[in-house]
């Protein structure tokens, strides 16, 4: 008997059960804050949605960053996506839409904008996850973002492991050093692409430009929104 999961309900079920310190599960916790009463399940149903049809329709690549961010994925449950993309992310795998999950008005993310801007371009099934799964925070300061721990992450390899099981990605890209070094650190070979943020955006849209083949053209049109 396989040690994985098997399906897209089993994968999410893992992830949902994971809890650390300073550290918030879209698919189990709820933000006092911002959050619907039912925000956990929508979020859950939004991810089982997505990566039923990455495991129906099959996926190119598996994008992975580093964690979930609170202006995305802590409200949307789904990795390098925040509200404004949730129409964009159903079309790109075919599922019915993606509900919200949250009150009060829409939340946009500077990283999310850029990947979006380029998975349109690319047009190819591409599935998005972290290597820590989760939006961890600092103390006390739950709109925040820090980095995940080593431990942190080492707790999550089953997940990762699993993931990569479901969905045999012909490639896995990983967007950033960071992400690139926690994946291997757990034993997962990747690819690199500069991250968008911090002055990246161009040399992010260069480098999937050269892993997609993306030609001029494609690149002009998908040139960077942020100076």
């Amino acid at each position: 008997m396989s040690d994985h999961p098997q399906n897209a309900e089993e994968f999410v079920e893992l992830v949902a059960a994971l809890r650390f310190e300073d550290a918030f599960n879209p698919y189990s916790d709820l933000c006092s804050d911002f959050d619907r009463p039912d925000a956990a399940r929508i979020r859950r149903r939004n991810l089982v949605m997505v990566l039923d049809a990455a495991i129906d329709r099959g996926v190119d690549s598996i994008w992975v960053a580093r964690d979930l961010g609170y202006r995305g994925g802590r409200r949307t449950g789904l990795a390098l996506t925040d509200e404004v993309h949730l129409r964009a992310h159903a079309d790109l795998l075919g599922t019915p839409p993606l509900a919200r999950s949250t009150n009060g008005p829409v939340m946009a993310e500077r990283t999310a904008t850029v990947i979006w801007q380029m998975l349109i371009a690319i047009k190819q099934p591409v599935f998005l996850w972290n290597v820590f799964p989760l939006h961890p925070h600092a103390v006390g300061y739950p709109m925040s973002n820090r980095c995940h721990t080593r431990s942190e992450r080492l707790a999550c390899r089953h997940i990762m492991v699993g993931l990569i099981h479901l969905l045999s990605p012909h490639r896995v890209l990983a967007i950033g050093r960071d992400a690139q070094l926690a994946l291997e650190d757990l034993g997962v070979t990747a690819e690199k692409v500069r991250h968008p943020s911090y002055g990246g955006q161009t040399e992010f849209i260069a480098g999937v430009s050269t892993h997609y083949g993306l030609d001029a053209a494609d690149r002009q049109e998908n040139a960077p929104l942020f100076a």
